[in-house]
């Protein structure tokens, strides 16, 4: 087997030998072209803080120690703002000496302000799940911006497995820079979107329902200016300058942070599958969108700085399915756009 991240066939054969396996079927639907949806349980445990259960521990030990009530998630559920939650998913894996893998929330996750992590028995990093690991999946929530309703079931995260090589064979991976557009993100002038501090629920499944204005604070260009001022904490949907292709022997992460260009993190779901920017249409255009929170303190972001890193990795093969392909795909084609759930 080659060195690289799996494609969907490589993750539907896992399924079928049991290296994948769940405590309800594992339906077509759930497997990308180069990743797996991961789905919530039906108990989450709320919890006064986040941590990692470290080396030789479980997570079920330290939920013991620190849960402070259970949710039935059996049934839709509100999950408020700031609230740490543990759920355990329904997915477990039985990786081999030779596979890892790695989570980032879905697009729709990242989009909505969902801080969104995968924790593993002995983890003692989020989101990676060392070569060799047997055992349960965990997932952390916690909705940042607007409180949800969520249910067993629900897809907050997905995971992707890497398949590993000596590191002669290891090829280097490469990498492009992001910069930010404050000039043509919207036919509208809108150049971003800033979430407001009291806002109604959101329930995950409904898909186009709500009104943005009444989630969204649109940000306008200005005449002669092309900067904008982000305030510290606060939560902004932007999009790149660039339009951005993945081939399809390809996927592609980026970077969260990157403190060479300043105490912002500039996105949360940071995956992208293979065919991610192949439109159709010529006249489409798929830009990255960007989730952008400044710490600490005011920050300026000017046009065409740039804001971050993408980083490519080899697939093991063609997936058998492609991004806005085979598949449904809400952000193919896409510039300065929200989660789904909005209209």
């Amino acid at each position: 087997m080659n060195y690289g991240i799996w494609p969907s066939q490589t993750i539907r054969s896992a399924i079928a030998d049991g290296t994948i396996r769940a405590s309800s079927p594992i339906h077509e639907d759930l497997i990308q072209p180069a990743s797996l949806d991961l789905r919530l349980g039906a108990t989450a445990f709320r919890v006064p803080t986040s941590f990692l259960p470290g080396k030789g521990k479980a997570v079920s030990e330290r939920l013991k120690e620190l849960a402070t009530h259970e949710v039935d998630l059996s049934k839709p559920q509100v999950l408020e703002r700031n609230c740490v939650h543990i759920i355990p998913l329904q997915e477990r894996v039985s990786l081999g000496a030779d596979t890892s893998a790695r989570a980032n929330p879905k697009s729709s996750s990242g989009r909505l302000d969902i801080f969104v992590r995968l924790i593993a028995d002995g983890g003692m990093s989020f989101d990676e799940i060392p070569a060799g690991y047997d055992g349960p999946l965990y997932a952390e929530v916690v909705p940042r911006s607007f409180p949800i309703i969520a249910r067993a079931g629900d897809t907050l995260s997905q995971l992707r497995f890497r398949h590993h090589a000596s590191d002669a064979a290891q090829p280097a991976n490469r990498s492009i820079s992001v910069s930010i557009d404050l000039e043509g993100a919207a036919a509208d002038g809108v150049i971003a979107y800033r979430a407001r501090k009291t806002t109604g629920l959101i329930d995950l499944q409904k898909v186009g329902e709500y009104d943005r204005n009444d989630f969204w604070e649109p940000i306008k260009c200005r005449p002669g200016r092309r900067e904008l001022v982000l305030v510290p904490d606060e939560f902004y949907i932007m999009a790149s300058l660039e339009d951005i292709v993945i081939n399809e022997n390809e996927a592609a992460e980026m970077v969260a942070y990157d403190t060479a260009v300043g105490e912002v993190r500039v996105h949360y779901a940071g995956f992208l599958d293979p065919f991610f920017g192949r439109v159709t249409d010529s006249s489409g255009k798929s830009k990255i969108v960007l989730e952008i929170r400044s710490h600490d303190v005011p920050f300026m972001l000017d046009h065409g700085q740039r804001v971050g890193t993408i980083v490519f990795e080899n697939m093991i093969e063609r997936p058998d399915k492609l991004y806005g392909q085979s598949i449904k795909s809400n952000y193919q084609g896409q510039g300065l756009k929200l989660a789904k759930q909005f209209f």
